[in-house]
């Protein structure tokens, strides 16, 4: 597929998914959440693709909303921009395989909703995450959901009330991303993640990302019940005896479920 807003590359098993509007500091417009949302779905369902990494090209990983295009639009509008927006955050957890933010500049309002939407994050050491909204009289109500579940109700509260930039380690220290580098080892670092990842039963890894969002909305007890299934269809697996078998035996596995 092309696209006009972003980019899609291959670099082997892993897919790079680029934002491309520098010029606006990657903000999402309806257009580009339709894009994105696409290609994601497409990339769920190619057997290749064992991991995505979501980037953005420019100064910033995204800005958020365009907010040029939300100025004087009617209700209908706002509420297709919305769906649309939930539709992607919903589609990267919902496919197969993991998706990582690499951030660099700013991540802020629906920017900083897409790297808690994704399944790791790696930054930058100069980044910054914001959901600033409220500074304009639009709460990041939305960019909330995936903020409140990424890092502790405090810190989200503050963000969401002040509006305040956080900085890369401050994220790191919340939990909104997993680590932070210098900028000169971004790229490198995310591509190392990725690389683990990808040396893992593909199979497995969907087993395991799927379980992991579903037992987070249960309480412990039903949770437990639900993973003791999954673990047990999950043991029973072609790849699952094979990685055993290749523990004991002291040799790399050689999976064989797509």
């Amino acid at each position: 597929m092309t696209y006009d807003n972003i980019l899609l590359e291959r670099d082997g098993s892993t897919a790079m998914v680029t934002l491309n509007r520098p010029e606006r500091r990657n903000a999402l417009s309806l257009a580009t959440l339709g894009e994105l949302t696409a290609c994601f779905r497409a990339l769920g369902s190619d057997p290749e693709v064992r991991v995505a990494i979501l980037r953005g090209n420019g100064p910033a990983f995204s800005a958020g909303h365009d907010i040029g295009e939300m100025v004087a639009k009617d209700g209908g509008f706002y509420r297709q921009l919305f769906e649309a927006c939930t539709a992607l955050m919903e589609t990267i957890q919902g496919i197969p395989q993991p998706v990582i933010a690499q951030v660099h500049g700013i991540a802020t309002a629906a920017g900083c909703q897409l790297v808690a939407s994704c399944d790791l994050a790696v930054a930058a050491e100069e980044a910054r995450f914001a959901t600033p909204g409220v500074k304009i009289g639009l709460f990041c109500s939305t960019p909330m959901v995936a903020l409140s579940r990424a890092v502790g109700a405090r810190r989200a509260m503050e963000m969401l009330l002040t509006g305040e930039a956080i900085s890369a380690q401050d994220a790191l220290a919340a939990g909104l991303v997993n680590r932070v580098v210098p900028a000169a080892e971004l790229a490198a670092a995310t591509k190392a993640i990725a690389a683990k990842i990808a040396a893992s039963s593909p199979y497995v890894v969907a087993i395991g990302k799927a379980a992991f969002y579903r037992q987070l909305q249960m309480p412990q007890p039903l949770a437990y019940d639900y993973a003791q299934d999954v673990m047990s269809m999950n043991a029973a697996a072609a790849d699952a005896q094979e990685g055993m078998k290749a523990f004991l035996e002291k040799r790399p596995a050689e999976w064989c479920i797509r």
